[in-house]
């Protein structure tokens, strides 16, 4: 049981990395070996698939809020502040034009 429990524990840690058939695969080995029923195999592969695209998803907003973060802090302009930037640009060059014109 130990070593059934410690390779669920191994799965549930790779599980980003391991792909659907890969899970499969084990689950079908765990099976064979009278280990789990499948519908129980199944049940956890998918509430560990459930788990993995959930740590995926916090991951990825962990990354999105530092890369945010690092910009702000950088003073960069966002992508907003320079289409602002440009209409302004754009507005004055055009009342420039406008004012040499008369």
């Amino acid at each position: 049981m130990k070593d059934l429990i410690d390779r669920l524990f191994t799965l549930g840690l790779g599980i980003a990395a391991v792909s659907k058939e890969q899970a499969d695969k084990i689950i079908d080995e765990l099976v064979e070996k009278g280990n789990m029923a499948k519908t129980e195999a199944t049940d956890i592969i998918d509430e560990l698939m459930k788990k993995g695209k959930e740590a995926q998803e916090k991951w990825e907003t962990t990354v999105e809020e530092r890369i945010n973060q690092a910009v702000q802090e950088s003073k960069l302009v966002s992508r907003q502040e320079f289409e602002e930037l440009k209409k302004r640009v754009e507005t004055l060059e055009e009342k420039l034009l406008n004012k040499d014109n008369e």
